[in-house]
């Protein structure tokens, strides 16, 4: 189902989200034959989301952080796209934790997250592949999950165990600001980053109040509509940009329908501190022949928005 990004008090303007994320498949066994024993957690948790953008920005560089759907086609895949995206240079990686009622997804990451969910993937396999890939990549990770996951399993226990496998941040697209005061709250005391939305349509006051609020950096989402691939990025985020800038010295991120080299070029020109690429990554993974197929198309592609970017 796709929902139109509206000026309604949410951030991406959904319902509030139902009772729809399957637990109870069995937990994916994930092998990990393949992965180096595990390190320090405490190592890797020394440069967080602001920071990279803090260290980013002194060396006049716009960070890449693409996002794929954990599960699809499998966990193992998804263990090793993260190094591949690690070792291409990515400055912070956005994780999908998949579900069954994706209301700021387009059709690319809503079958990506069918897909996963059909094989067996779930909340507990995804921190377990996590507790074994973290400690591998230098750059911090920030899962992208809807507000009911969090709730069925109570806010300061899944905050607890994001903290523990090592996760920097959290991107939550459904959940209104007025009910941010708790994910707020229990983030800080898990030294977590809670990343914040605006959109085209967020009136100025709001969108103030978003950035006020916003931990790490803020999401701008570049266009209204659900999540995919564009053929251009609209010449609007360019205002958007300044105005939020105007508003903050907090980094600004763009992403929805950021997909080629051109874009994240065009989009780092008009000042943005991050570019964002989803949809374009779910689907070279999701699509290809074969799970290796995908990493080398993954590698390639990564490697073509790094070269664009300063």
């Amino acid at each position: 189902m796709a929902a139109a990004l509206k000026s309604t008090p949410s951030f991406l303007q959904l319902k509030k989200p139902e009772t729809h994320f399957l637990v109870n498949h069995k937990p994916t066994i994930v092998s990990t034959r393949r992965f180096a024993p595990m390190a320090s957690l405490t190592a890797i948790r020394s440069l967080g989301i602001g920071e990279t953008f803090s260290n980013l920005k002194k060396q006049g560089k716009v960070a890449l952080i693409p996002y794929i759907t954990a599960g699809d086609p499998d966990l193992k895949t998804t263990a090793e796209a993260l190094k591949v995206l690690d070792a291409c240079g990515c400055d912070i990686i956005e994780l999908g934790v998949p579900y069954s009622d994706p209301l700021a997804d387009g059709p690319v990451i809503q079958a990506a997250a069918t897909r996963s969910l059909a094989r067996g993937t779930n909340f507990e396999a995804i921190t377990s592949m996590l507790k074994e890939v973290v400690p591998q990549v230098s750059c911090p990770i920030a899962l992208f999950t809807y507000y009911n996951p969090i709730l069925k399993r109570g806010i300061e226990k899944f905050m607890s165990t994001v903290k523990d496998i090592g996760v920097h941040g959290l991107v939550v697209p459904d959940v209104p600001l007025e009910e941010t005061g708790v994910l707020r709250k229990e983030a800080v005391k898990n030294k977590l980053e809670l990343v914040l939305l605006t959109t085209p349509t967020t009136p100025t006051e709001r969108m103030k109040a978003i950035v006020e609020a916003a931990d790490g950096f803020v999401y701008l989402v570049s266009s209204v509509g659900v999540t995919g691939a564009r053929a251009s990025v609209s010449d609007r985020v360019q205002t958007l940009l300044r105005d939020i800038k105007e508003s903050t010295t907090k980094p600004v991120a763009v992403g929805f329908g950021i997909s080629t080299p051109e874009h994240v070029k065009q989009v780092a020109a008009w000042g943005a501190d991050g570019v964002i690429v989803g949809s374009a990554m779910v689907k070279l993974l999701g699509e290809a022949k074969s799970p290796e197929e995908g990493l080398k198309e993954l590698e390639s592609f990564t490697k073509s928005l790094k070269a664009a970017l300063p």
